[in-house]
């Protein structure tokens, strides 16, 4: 297991050194079964964690480039601590992008959903990522979009 190969793999998923040799390890160096162990772990610590309550968090708006359609997202998280982390803030903002271009009915739909930027995830992949990441219950509150009426015609 070569130094690189766990700098790679850190880079790729932004899961702890110590993970991701781990991972490396068990998968006997081969960088894409390491992948997957990290994601099925991402995914059993997304389970142990969402028993606790996510009270903090922020409230990202989204307004489409065309000034047409504009998403209202409220994005929960344990600690005020989190709330402010570049990469807790970067998905409120993809998401709400998300929410723009897909026009989900409610949160569940929402995390089912392939992710635009990505449609081999979804989006409950991504918070679960977030969720290893962080060490923290990541969760949508609510989210509301608007999209001005188009008139016949127009």
């Amino acid at each position: 297991m070569s130094i690189d190969s766990i700098k790679r793999l850190r880079e790729k998923t932004g899961i702890s050194i110590a993970e991701c040799k781990k991972a490396l390890e068990e998968a006997g160096g081969d960088m894409e079964k390491a992948m997957n162990v990290l994601r099925e772990r991402s995914v059993a610590m997304a389970g142990k964690k969402a028993g606790a309550e996510a009270k903090e968090g922020l409230i990202e708006a989204y307004i489409h480039s065309n000034g047409k359609i504009g998403v209202i997202l409220e994005l929960n998280c344990q600690t005020d601590f989190v709330a402010i982390n570049p990469e807790f803030k970067g998905l409120a903002r993809d998401l709400a992008m998300h929410i723009a271009a897909s026009d989900p009915e409610n949160v569940d739909e929402l995390m089912a959903q392939p992710f635009i930027k990505d449609p081999s995830k979804t989006i409950q992949d991504l918070a679960n990522e977030l969720i290893a990441k962080l060490g923290e219950n990541v969760k949508v509150g609510r989210f509301s979009r608007f999209q001005i009426a188009q008139a016949a015609g127009c």
